[in-house]
């Protein structure tokens, strides 16, 4: 379940229960920028943790809610250039669709709007260069002046928001990657003009540089941007499945429907849905029978039959017949909102090695000032006096010209802090985590976080629940022996009533294999879970439960009534032992037949080198029976649900192992919450979307293969992604400060290192791309193939 932190003890008072609120911030530019509002938010009173997603553009924050207010936490970062505004968590999905489309619109219109200056600003100051390729000249266009034009154009117009906003971030003493970009142009603007408008300096003017990086660098931006709109597209096509209408008709289904908004559906009204329509909101079918394709939310393709009683979900699509079905859930409670918001969450959540990440870019923008101060001063003082040779410029219209130390100086300074990219280091893990986390989704898998994807890449164990994991869940009658004079009718339905007040598989498949007949009323009902029920019947007392539960009564049991239990026990099987008033008069052995997937996912699992246990509440014969099938070596049998999780602690205590635990998600809530991965089968419960880390929507073993393979996948892009933008930072920042200029005289110019700068980012949102195209698992496919057939 969710765990609420709450703070230490102060001065012999409890602290006060901590609070979660999203916020939607804009403004971020790289990941200095994310480090710049986590410190913003957690300096703050009453703030215990902030984390803060560049990509999905929230921040979570925790907080106490009598020390803060907030609303004030957003007023706070509006003030100092970062616009937010507190999320809604309980948006309908035409609320999320109606934000995901507004955000997408303005995103395209800005990138257009890039992409157009950035093309002007090239072409144009291009074009006053083409008589040194031998075209002729143009008079107007290679005029000094035209040039000192168009830069000054550039700044006050395309590069305005960017000057203001590394100026704005520098004052408030967080510096990004538009404050170095912002002082690489604003140094190169001034330099030339004051070599123009003082040539007795005997500098050269260089206006192209400035027009060319704020060309460049829009560009990178517009070519990121969409390649970001890419990734997040999985989640706006989930977001965008809720139709904008319904059809409310009356309960008894005689009434002509009218059209409404879906967001004025109510709890507890009748919608009706023709072929081939789109289900609004939840709910479960009053009249008619259909099919419907539950892809979008399961992933799985081929339809389910539904028919009276069963539930229906938003955002699936109704194939054949016209149904019927009353409301039950609508706006944020609905399935789909629900698995929408977490998606969001899940793309929130930091992995470990984000937070190093993020930390060291928090730094960046004043690690890379500092080197560009120091590369001038070292270049202006010493180096151009040491290698003198790096002051003569290449043949120049057939003459070597000299350029001066000053100049060189601050040519090399400007091209360290514009070659250098915080970017691809903020965006290196979230955008691999976006990508991942939506593939998943549109798989039918939830992953709640990159926390998640990292532990899933170092898991040693897998421990599977028993029932309804590992078996169908679906628990049959197969023997019941009277033991007493009873007939096995009367002790059957005998049974059936008194378990027909338990939710236990075992008690459901009593009562559902009970001949229809009314059932015998019941009173003083006691059940404790792991050991059975005990209730009065007329006159008689009746107890049904293990023989555990037996002895806690009093209840012996004869030497042959004890034979006859081994047998049923000995063959596999699941026993139920009924007494009445103290005398045991019947068995009953039930069996529950393993999932069609179970051996091959174990089989999988094992050649992966991961070492796989069966947990499980039943008796040592029939956990080893099913253990002997599935090959699995690690049993362990009569756990009661409250000693799961101590068990699963002990494993993880077993040489650091990395565990992960599959369960149903209800009765297994407490070990999954104790795993270091808690993965669940039943999609569509809410404990389950709470508690596991992992939800696979469509109840299918195979997708624990296929969870595990996109994860390790996810990581690795992070790995490779990191090493990137690591490694060219080190690499292009010493180029740019002139390591090679004395033995090659090869510098990179600040053009160049504009272009290398806008590349790095856009290289690493396209690796993590690649997600989509490339197969998580070779052996999957043959997997599922090999059980379509039967």
């Amino acid at each position: 379940m969710v765990k609420i932190p709450v703070k230490p003890e102060s001065n012999s008072q409890q602290a006060s229960q901590l609070k979660t609120v999203a916020l939607d911030v804009g403004g971020m530019k790289c990941a200095g920028c994310v480090g710049a509002v986590e410190r913003q938010l957690k300096n703050n009173p009453g703030v215990e943790s902030a984390c803060v997603n560049l990509i999905t553009e929230v921040a979570v924050v925790e907080y106490e809610a009598q020390a803060i207010n907030p609303q004030a936490l957003a007023e706070k970062l509006t003030e100092t250039g970062f616009p937010s505004q507190i999320r809604n968590r309980d948006r309908s999905v035409a609320e999320v669709t109606n934000q995901a489309q507004a955000k997408r619109q303005q995103q395209q219109k800005k990138q257009l709007w890039q992409l157009i200056t950035a093309a002007i600003l090239l072409v144009f100051s291009s074009i006053g260069h083409l008589h040194h390729l031998g075209f002729p000249m143009i008079p107007v266009l290679s005029n000094i002046w035209f040039h000192w034009g168009l830069a000054t154009l550039a700044l006050l117009i395309p590069g305005r928001n960017l000057l203001l906003d590394g100026a704005r971030s520098l004052s408030h003493g967080m510096p990004n990657m538009n404050t170095l970009v912002g002082l690489g142009t604003v140094s190169a603007y001034s330099t030339s003009c004051l070599a123009l408008w003082f040539p007795q300096l005997g500098w050269e003017c260089f206006f192209d540089e400035p027009v060319m990086l704020l060309g460049f660098i829009l560009l990178g931006r517009t070519l990121e941007g969409r390649a970001r709109n890419q990734a997040s597209a999985a989640l706006e096509k989930l977001v965008s499945l809720q139709p904008a209408m319904a059809r409310l008709t009356s309960e008894n289904d005689a009434t002509e429907d009218i059209k409404i908004p879906v967001e004025q559906v109510k709890v507890g009204e009748w919608l009706r849905v023709l072929p081939g329509e789109t289900i609004p909101v939840d709910g479960e079918i009053t009249a008619g029978e259909t099919t419907i394709n539950e892809s979008m939310l399961t992933g799985e393709s081929v339809p389910v039959g539904k028919s009276k009683g069963d539930r229906v979900f938003a955002g699936t699509i109704n194939q054949q017949g016209m149904i019927t079905f009353q409301v039950s859930n609508v706006g944020g409670e609905t399935t789909l909102a629900k698995i929408i918001n977490l998606v969001e969450s899940a793309q929130t959540r930091k992995a470990p090695v984000q937070q190093l990440a993020d930390t060291v870019a928090g730094y960046f923008a004043y690690g890379v000032m500092a080197i560009a101060t120091i590369t001038f001063l070292f270049w202006y003082f010493w180096g151009t006096h040491i290698w003198e040779q790096v002051l003569v410029v290449e043949p120049h219209d057939g003459m070597s010209i000299t350029t001066s130390p000053l100049l060189l100086s601050i040519k090399i300074a400007i091209a360290v802090l514009v070659v250098a990219c915080p970017c691809a280091l903020g965006l290196a893990t979230p955008t691999a985590i976006l990508v991942g986390t939506s593939i998943g989704a549109e798989k039918g898998i939830l992953i709640k976080g990159g926390d998640i994807l990292e532990r899933v890449e170092k898991l040693d164990t897998v421990v599977f629940d028993k029932t309804g994991t590992l078996t169908v869940g679906k628990l049959q009658v197969t023997d019941c022996v009277s033991l007493a004079d009873i007939s096995t009718e009367s002790l059957l339905h005998l049974s059936a009533s008194l378990e027909s007040n338990s939710n236990h598989p075992l008690a459901k498949a009593i009562v559902e294999a009970t001949p229809q007949q009314k059932l015998l009323p019941t009173s003083k009902i006691e059940e404790k879970a792991g050991f059975g029920m005990i209730g009065d019947i007329a006159e008689d007392t009746i107890v049904i439960g293990n023989q555990e539960w037996l002895q806690q009564h009093q209840i012996e049991m004869g030497i042959t009534d004890s034979e006859k239990a081994d047998d049923l026990i000995n063959s596999g099987q699941n026993l139920v032992y009924i007494a009445k008033n103290k005398q045991l008069i019947g068995l009953i052995a039930l069996n529950d037949s393993l999932r069609p997937q179970a051996k091959e996912i174990i089989s999988k699992l094992q050649h992966k080198g991961l070492n796989t246990v069966l947990l499980t509440g039943d008796r040592k014969k029939v956990a080893e029976k099913i253990a002997s099938h599935l090959s699995i070596s690690q049993v362990f049998a009569q756990v009661k649900p409250e000693d799961k999780a101590k068990l699963i602690k002990s494993l993880q205590n077993n040489n650091s192992q990395v565990v992960a635990m599959v369960g149903d998600g209800i009765n297994d809530a407490v070990a999954l919450a104790q795993a270091d991965i808690g993965i669940s089968l039943q999609g569509s419960t809410d404990i389950a979307m709470e508690t596991a880390d992992i939800v696979l929507m469509q109840n299918n073993l195979t997708d624990i293969m296929e969870a595990i393979d996109l994860s390790q996948a996810t990581v690795r892009k992070i790995k490779q992604n990191l090493l990137w933008a690591l490694g060219y930072n080190a690499i292009a920042i010493p180029l740019a400060a002139g390591i090679a200029l004395p033995s090659t005289g090869l510098s990179l110019s600040p053009i160049l290192a504009a272009i290398a700068m806008a590349s790095s980012s856009l290289i690493v949102v396209s690796n993590s791309l690649l997600l989509r195209w490339k197969p998580v698992t070779s052996s999957l496919s043959l997997l599922r193939a090999s059980h379509s057939h039967e």
